[in-house]
């Protein structure tokens, strides 16, 4: 079992948990992933690493409330635990000295899987900007934390209410204006907003890392759930992943298969709701 060691809400619905798992803390690396399973009948929930810490043996998750099995996890305080938590598993971050400046974008809860990648990159001796997108001001997580590990953090929301008004690709737009040498944009988030920052990049050639969550079930390549065309090939994020070329992502096709099990989510959270309100 894995203890929940601490819990916090960082923004509506959006949940920090730190998690005693030493082996997996021993041997996790940035970019990385985890799978967890909160019972015996529950959905193994596949997360992107946010921290870890090898001495203390603790492993930072961050997730945003969004079906059945995510109000299940979130149901659970600190000193309950986990069934499973496998990991680390995925390939980690390339983590090494570049000619020129690293970016990291994180959209929502995609800031906190950029934090440890930034954190390696700067130790590494390079320069590293953080984009941090929200819709609003209330659901931005961890700016403080980034402003800890980065040389400079640009903040955008959609409706202006903290930051600079606009997307994250008019802020990556806005450093080629300025004419900030670009070696690498790492970008993490939703799948649209993965998309539109990987074609803001193209046309400027600057290389550009995504991180694909897609639907997974076992983690390990087996049932090929994770399945995404990448270039001519087919990968699966599990175990070829969970970071691909940008540009060269299927993300159409990406975007279809996370869509397929949406009905599906939607009547098991409803079930789920009226079991926590206690009607029949």
């Amino acid at each position: 079992m894995y203890e929940i060691l601490k819990k916090e809400e960082l923004s509506p619905h959006v949940y920090a948990m730190e998690i005693a798992a030493p082996r997996v803390a021993k041997k996790a690396e940035p970019g990385q992933f985890i799978i967890l399973r909160v019972n015996e009948e529950g959905e193994r929930i596949p997360l992107t690493i946010a921290d870890f810490n090898c001495e203390t043996g603790r492993i930072l998750i961050v997730f945003q409330v969004i079906g059945a099995s995510t109000m299940e996890l979130a149901a659970l305080e600190a000193g309950d635990s986990l069934l499973d938590f496998v990991g680390p598993l995925g390939h980690p971050s390339e983590i090494r000295k570049l000619d020129g400046t690293m970016v990291v974008v994180g959209g929502g809860i995609g800031v906190a899987p950029t934090y440890p990648i930034a954190r390696a990159m700067h130790e590494a001796g390079n320069k590293v900007i953080a984009i941090m997108g929200a819709k609003t001001k209330d659901i931005l997580i961890m700016e403080e934390e980034m402003k800890a590990v980065t040389d400079e953090v640009l903040v955008m929301t959609d409706d202006g209410s903290y930051g600079i008004k606009g997307f994250v690709t008019n802020a990556v737009e806005e450093l080629v204006r300025r004419g900030e040498k670009i070696a690498q944009v790492t970008a993490i988030g939703p799948v649209i907003m993965m998309r539109s920052v990987a074609e803001a990049t193209r046309p400027y050639g600057i290389p550009t890392v995504v991180s694909l969550n897609p639907i997974m079930v076992d983690g390990t390549g087996m049932c090929g759930g994770c399945r995404v065309t990448v270039g001519d090939e087919t990968k699966f994020a599990c175990v070829d992943g969970p970071e691909f070329d940008g540009h060269a992502v299927d993300f159409p096709g990406l975007m279809s298969r996370q869509r397929m099990y949406r009905d599906l989510e939607a009547v098991e959270k409803e079930h789920v709701c009226r079991i926590g309100l206690g009607r029949k």
